[in-house]
């Protein structure tokens, strides 16, 4: 009986059942900026990547970034434009920019998509009331599968 409950552990393991808990906004360990670690512990997904990136109402990067060959609408130009992007900064490097992009560069007007703390009087969307807890603005999954969008933009 043994033997087979190890065999069945082990072959969940393998499977990828006992996924991993996503790792805390707050716990979040940061080098140089850089997240060297998956925040989700599952690969990203490029092409939910790319709908989230391009969807005004989950990512919006398309607000402020351009990726020629995206097809969306009205593209920003606020921030740099991101073909190449993968070949320029490490998949740590782009987490880590992605999460929160103010711990690489200093003043910076992109929002940190991955951070609950730090603001100063958060509001609760136009109730004119303190918020009492603040989501990040992507899961960490969300930030897996836009990185793994973004490592798909080489230079050619």
């Amino acid at each position: 009986m043994r033997l087979s409950t190890l065999t069945l552990a082990a072959t969940l393991v393998a499977s990828g059942a006992f996924a991993a808990e996503p790792v805390a906004p707050a716990d979040v360990v940061y080098t140089d900026g850089a997240i060297e670690a998956s925040l989700s512990g599952t690969p990203g997904n490029p092409e939910e990547g790319a709908k989230a990136f391009a969807s005004r109402s989950i990512g919006n990067c398309v607000a402020c970034h351009e990726v020629t060959g995206l097809g969306a609408a009205f593209p920003g130009n606020v921030g740099p434009m991101l073909d190449g992007v993968g070949s320029r900064w490490s998949e740590a490097e782009l987490r880590g920019i992605v999460a929160n992009a103010k711990l690489m560069y200093e003043g910076t007007v992109m929002p940190s998509f991955y951070k609950v703390d730090g603001f100063i009087r958060p509001g609760n969307g136009y109730t004119g009331k303190a918020a009492e807890t603040i989501e990040p603005i992507l899961s960490a999954q969300q930030i897996e599968d836009v990185v793994a969008f973004l490592m798909t933009l080489k230079d050619e």
